[in-house]
């Protein structure tokens, strides 16, 4: 079996497995930061009492009171295995068809249909738990994730707009959000139900409504609670919670998926 495996800054990420298949892209950067740029700056940054950075430390706020959930984060990589992994898989209420989908899938050896196999977007909320980071650019009016993986990019309106009648199906979706005291809750719909919600295969539909509630308790942590709603495969609303760390004195890098791809003519179920 072969790994897909990433490396930022010098440093080997969590490799990802795909059913004995090469997951297609490879993002190799060698060497450190330091070879990218110099002198990034550490304003704001708390430190403890031995100079270091305090990421136990009260998160920040904006000048208008709100919880500042900017900066750079690595997410949990138990969750984009297992979306499922707190709550136990056996307790996500799936449809029969649904459990029959995710059974097949989770064996492996349907990993070559996979989206992100094939270079194509992990959709909302997968994309919040890939092996690499993405970033928060937090204003009053607008929050914008920019995601390393395959470098893209959602808009979180908050200035009070709603949601079209017929919305254009996309892999990211169309979000909207607002403030509940510290919590950025974050409505997306418009999904186009061809993504997977995790590596393991949990299906979705162009029904698939996602709730996130983006919390960060303290400096160095940032929690995303999911509210998943899909008629077609769920047959109720259910949640849970995943997490990320803040990263410091790092930046995102470009991932160009399809460059020197090399892996589609060895996937599909006639390959072995």
């Amino acid at each position: 079996m072969q790994m897909f495996t990433f490396r930022r800054s010098g440093r080997l990420h969590h490799p990802v497995v795909l059913a004995g298949v090469t997951l297609a892209g490879v993002l190799l950067l060698a060497g450190s930061l330091s070879a990218q740029w110099r002198n990034l700056p550490m304003d704001g940054v708390p430190l403890g009492p031995d100079g270091k950075p305090n990421l136990a430390a009260p998160a920040p706020r904006t000048p208008s009171g709100k919880v500042d959930l900017s900066g750079i984060y690595q997410p949990n990589m138990r969750y984009f295995r297992n979306l499922a992994a707190d709550i136990g898989i056996e307790n996500v209420p799936m449809t029969p068809e649904a459990r029959k989908i995710h059974t097949e899938r989770f064996t492996g050896l349907l990993g070559f249909e996979e989206p992100d196999a094939h270079c194509l977007p992990q959709g909302v909320p997968k994309i919040n738990s890939a092996p690499v980071p993405f970033k928060i650019v937090q204003t009053d009016k607008l929050v914008v994730l920019v995601y390393e993986a395959f470098n893209l990019w959602r808009q979180v309106h908050l200035d009070g707009r709603e949601f079209a009648e017929d919305l254009n199906p996309s892999w990211l979706g169309f979000s909207k959000g607002r403030w509940e005291g510290d919590t950025l809750v974050v409505e997306t719909r418009g999904i186009n139900g061809k993504q997977w919600l995790d590596h393991g295969g949990l299906p979705t539909s162009d029904k698939l409504t996602v709730i996130e509630r983006f919390r960060r308790p303290t400096f160095g942590q940032l929690e995303i609670e999911l509210l998943i709603t899909d008629p077609t495969h769920y047959t109720r609303p259910w949640t849970v919670t995943t997490n990320a760390r803040l990263q410091l004195n790092t930046e995102l890098f470009e991932f160009i998926c399809n460059e020197n791809e090399q892996s589609t003519s060895h996937m599909g179920p006639s390959i072995k």
